[in-house]
């Protein structure tokens, strides 16, 4: 919700690109003159150029030691001994459901119908597992290029928030590894239409929806902070998020539905709970913001 604005959503965010050039330009402490929007851009490249770099060396790491990612880590969820799969039959004996979560008895495999595709697919494996390790730096160099357009007052409210992304990222990487992929893994191998039709996906296909409920999931989880940045520019309002709060509630479990196809309501919830968990904890952020914001209009009134 754009606050009382008629301007168009291109030229709003053409507008605070510029706004947030010129705060940069007042509060740098290390240029002699103003910096042009070419030197912001020169200095954004930089920035991005370490980021890639810092992901090209964990990616060589994770290309040396493939393998045993591959054995070890990613193709974990697909045995039935995988660490998660007790923990469900333990929540489900807990919860008086017996054997109904207890994911047993799955036979899987895979095949590779492209020549190139294991290469390709060690590529993958590379690059993602360097950027979910190089995350933190990645948004440490992001944070060092928007650092000087904010205030001493700006700087002490987002004190720690490279610990908070970082530790919401990872939370959703593990979520979606621990919980979501087995899900998956199990509904996906159990379904059948005909018992004369066999399940033998490819790799790459396996490889891709673990990386939809990993790394998405992780990216999904910081929906608190993106509230927050919203609230502060005034496009969302704790008000606006709970006036449409039935509606939220519809989409993640839509949301959760496509996750987690299985329609039993055990996995629903799994999933359910934290996204609509994380939904809350932005309203209230977004509300300690607004009456922070009031408070200083105010004071200034």
């Amino acid at each position: 919700m754009l606050a009382g604005s008629t301007l168009s959503l291109p030229h709003f965010f053409t507008m605070a690109l510029m706004d947030f050039f010129n705060k940069r330009n007042r509060k740098s402490e290390t240029s002699e003159s103003e910096m042009s929007f070419i030197d912001h851009l020169e200095e954004l490249r930089w920035h991005l150029i370490r980021s890639v770099i810092a992901i090209c060396i964990g990616a060589i790491v994770f290309f040396i030691y493939v393998r045993e990612i591959v054995d070890r880590v990613l193709l974990a969820p697909a045995h039935d001994d995988f660490i998660a799969y007790s923990w469900f039959c333990k929540a489900s004996h807990a919860l008086g459901l017996g054997d109904s979560v207890c994911m047993k008895g799955m036979k899987v495999s895979f095949i590779s119908t492209e020549m190139t595709g294991q290469f390709i697919s060690s590529f993958t494996i590379a690059f993602v597992g360097g950027f979910i390790v190089a995350f933190p730096y990645i948004f440490w160099e992001f944070w060092r290029f928007v650092r000087p357009a904010l205030s001493q007052k700006e700087l002490k409210q987002t004190r720690g928030v490279i610990f908070w992304v970082s530790f919401l990222f990872f939370l959703g990487v593990a979520f979606g590894y621990f919980i979501l992929s087995p899900f998956m893994v199990y509904f996906y191998f159990s379904y059948s239409l005909s018992p004369l039709i066999e399940i033998k996906p490819t790799f790459s296909d396996y490889l891709e929806n673990l990386i939809y409920t990993t790394v998405g999931i992780g990216v999904l989880f910081q929906m608190p902070l993106l509230v927050m940045v919203l609230a502060r520019i005034g496009i969302v309002s704790a008000r606006f998020l709970r006036k449409y709060r039935r509606h939220a509630f519809v989409l993640i479990l839509i949301a959760a539905a496509i996750i987690t196809p299985s329609t039993d309501p055990f996995s629903l919830t799994i999933v359910t709970i934290p996204l609509y968990a994380l939904y809350e904890a932005s309203i209230i952020v977004a509300s300690r913001i607004n009456k922070r914001q009031d408070k200083e209009m105010n004071e200034w009134s």
